[in-house]
């Protein structure tokens, strides 16, 4: 079977990866200048960007002790509203930098008082151009409309604004993930998991995925994929939410896939839940999450051996390997889904 841009570009991430790593490091010292006239952090993001960014507002409060938020664009677009942003910096994020409602965010934001930071893989683009300073990612061109090496391309950026922002990690940990995401890719290919998730998904209308702290916005992620290059019904939940109502959607036509990272404080309700749903009767299949995880899921596949500050960066490789197995399975092409582009735009 030939292989798909998806795929090919899944295989492309250890070196774009290895690429912006070593590309943004060296500008910590210029992102603490500009964080330090800030007390605040504003993401101004959509689609696999805004999940990014909820890895980034998780990172930032739980490993700097900033308060970190999500923007809605439309304060700025539909609604004209000027807000005091003095004291945020706004962090705008875009693959391609040419979402003109992501420009005219940022544009906004500095114009309510906001410093401002841009991370995109286009060079020269319109987003780029806007901010005080662009974290370019090293991507390169990526072709498949499902975002993969930019979204971790993103991450690795998020990682690096978060350390000059304050988040007290050793930039060691960010330099072994573009190794540590090979390995990952090799593992759970080899593993007789993905066959057992992708044929039990291919015979369901949709599933929950879940997951929390951050490893959040690994579930979100997910459950995009799944949605746009397979078309299932995925719902993307914090497990604490998941709890309060929408379990009652888990049964034996909707499993559970659980994503956690090794060590995180958040695994342990991971494991949890997985028994949970198990015992209701339903499949729950892990991504990550170390041996306790795959002992409690019906089937998983590896996560990264990274700490929890940069696990999100490995952690939804086996996603995407798994999402581009799937859309297969079901005789579709994941390169280009129905109905979307590599740019969306929107008013």
């Amino acid at each position: 079977m030939t292989t798909s841009r998806m795929r090919a570009e899944i295989g492309e991430q250890p070196e774009a990866l290895r690429r912006t790593i070593e590309a943004l490091l060296p500008r910590v010292p210029e992102i603490e200048r500009l964080a330090a006239e800030t007390r605040q952090v504003l993401f101004i993001a959509r689609g696999s960007s805004d999940n990014a960014a909820v890895y980034g507002r998780y990172l930032i409060e739980s490993h700097a002790g900033r308060l970190a938020t999500l923007a809605a664009p439309s304060v700025a677009t539909t609604y004209g509203r000027k807000l005091d942003l003095d004291g945020v910096l706004a962090v705008a994020i875009s693959q391609s930098g040419k979402t003109e409602e992501i420009v005219e965010t940022l544009a906004w934001a500095k114009d309510c008082g906001a410093r401002t930071v841009a991370v995109t893989n286009g060079e020269g683009s319109p987003l780029a151009e806007t901010a005080e300073v662009p974290l370019i990612t090293l991507a390169g061109d990526e072709l498949a409309v499902p975002a993969t090496k930019t979204y971790t391309t993103q991450l690795a950026a998020l990682a690096v604004l978060g350390l000059g922002i304050g988040v007290d990690c050793d930039p060691a940990d960010l330099r072994r993930v573009p190794d540590e995401v090979e390995g990952l890719i090799r593992a759970t290919e080899a593993s007789p998991a993905l066959g057992r998730i992708v044929e039990a998904l291919s015979e369901v209308p949709g599933a929950v995925v879940s997951g929390r702290g951050i490893a959040f916005g690994t579930a979100l992620e997910l459950a995009l994929k799944i949605k746009e290059a397979c078309y299932l019904h995925a719902m993307g939940l914090s497990y604490a939410d998941l709890l309060h109502g929408p379990i009652a959607v888990v049964d034996d036509q909707t499993p559970a896939l659980l994503v956690a990272a090794e060590g995180s404080p958040t695994l342990a309700g991971t494991i949890a839940l997985a028994e949970r749903v198990r015992g209701a009767g339903a499949e729950a299949f892990g991504f990550g999450g170390g041996s306790g995880l795959a002992q409690a899921s019906t089937a998983a596949l590896p996560g990264p051996d990274l700490p929890e500050w940069v696990a999100p960066l490995g952690l939804i490789v086996p996603g995407q390997i798994m999402v581009e197995n799937l859309a297969r399975r079901l005789g579709i092409d994941p390169d280009v889904p129905r109905g979307l582009n590599k740019v969306t735009q929107t008013d």
